[in-house]
């Protein structure tokens, strides 16, 4: 890291703690950290919408934040690298918004609001599977069957299939119940306990909202591919996005949302997760993730999307009294299955490539060895090579 005027000091200290750790060390760490900060995301918007919040306004003032905080990084950061503005880009960056944004936002919430955050989160993990099925459709992907990368990724995609059905058709009875211990604790916090977990929502109706939410955010990934090797200035790219992605919600305002009220913030907490959801889970999270992209590849960081459920799981019991029920763990089972069946299919597959790619070197002795780049790596992109920035 460069350092910034007079506190070089302190940045030659953090860099010399940073030393002290192995990267693949500050990647694990860092990567946890991202699943915290993306599990307090699902409670807290939850508890928003618990409070009263509007759906609307919530994701306005989400986008305001993380725009504010992306924009003088992108135009300070990216000057060499962005290229000039057409009509053509802002067309794209308004479609990607529309997909990205605005559809993935507004289903998140109104499935969120329907379900749980734990059951959310699980959904999430079927991103990856519904992204390579996009992209295979669209022959962005190959899918070789008569191999075992190409039938792992094909088996993990039906399997995510299969847990998305059953969290949507079958709630099934109450497997766990927060414990009194925790009970007390909810009950000894007025926050915690003003928050509760809503009841009398259309769980069905939720879970396809989630779908929604999924196939949006999937769709995205596929979409933006080639609009990235034309204008490979991630900050900025992000930060058009999140521009448009206010204007949309705005407008959608403006017909659903005429009381002037629900665009008061009326308590401390509601500020919070306004707060939290745009600095920590757009911003922050942002330049966490795109880090240990770079530094780890997709596939790494994939991998770690299934601690988030279970960091979700534990605080919803504690902030939300949440209860667990069968379809739900079973589904997600199947998800996180599905989800590690497809990241195992393309690592096989990259490697297969790889080996295929990289002739083989004579050494000294005569001897054929293979080049060392094909070696097993955490480096691995999700998608294939012309999808490699996603």
């Amino acid at each position: 890291m460069a350092d910034l005027g007079g506190v070089s000091g302190g940045s030659t200290t953090t860099q010399r703690i940073l030393g002290w750790f192995p990267e693949r060390v500050q990647l694990h760490i860092a990567m946890l950290a991202l699943q915290f900060g993306y599990a307090g995301f699902h409670v807290v918007s939850r508890a928003a919408l618990n409070m009263g919040i509007s759906k609307i306004v919530f994701p306005v003032y989400r986008n305001i934040l993380a725009f504010v905080l992306l924009l003088p990084f992108a135009y300070f950061l990216e000057k060499k690298e962005r290229p000039p503005i057409n009509l053509n880009f802002l067309v794209q960056f308004f479609l990607l918004a529309v997909v990205g944004i605005t559809a993935n936002q507004g289903f998140y919430l109104l499935g969120l609001d329907n379900t749980s955050p734990t059951f959310a989160s699980a959904i999430q993990n079927s991103v990856p599977a519904i992204t390579f099925l996009m992209a295979a459709l669209l022959r962005i992907e190959k899918v070789r069957l008569d191999r075992k990368d190409g039938l792992s990724k094909v088996f993990g995609t039906l399997f995510c299939i299969a847990g998305a059905s059953v969290i949507t058709l079958y709630k099934g009875p109450t497997i766990y119940s927060p414990s009194p211990s925790l009970n007390k604790v909810r009950e000894m916090s007025p926050v915690l306990q003003s928050l509760g977990d809503a009841n009398g929502k259309s769980w069905t109706l939720g879970c396809l909202y989630l779908i929604g939410h999924c196939l949006s955010w999937s769709g995205w990934l596929v979409l933006q591919a080639p609009v990235l090797k034309k204008y490979p200035a991630r900050l900025s790219f992000t930060s058009y996005q999140c521009f448009f992605g206010i204007i949309q919600f705005v407008v959608l305002a403006a017909f659903m949302e005429r009381d002037l009220n629900a665009w008061l913030i009326h308590t401390g907490s509601e500020l919070f997760s306004v707060f939290y959801a745009g600095i920590v889970a757009s911003g922050i999270a942002f330049a966490v993730q795109i880090w240990c992209i770079q530094k780890g590849g997709p596939v790494f960081v994939a991998l770690y999307q299934p601690v988030q459920t279970l960091v979700v799981a534990l605080m919803a019991s504690v902030a939300l009294g949440e209860e667990f029920y069968l379809g739900g763990i079973i589904g997600a089972v199947l998800i996180i299955t599905g989800l590690y069946l497809v990241l195992w299919g393309k690592s096989e597959e990259r490697k297969f490539m790889l080996q295929k790619q990289q002739p083989a070197l004579i050494t000294d002795n005569g001897v054929a060895r293979t080049s060392s780049h094909a070696k097993s790596s955490i480096v691995q992109p999700l998608l294939s090579q012309s999808n490699e920035s996603v």
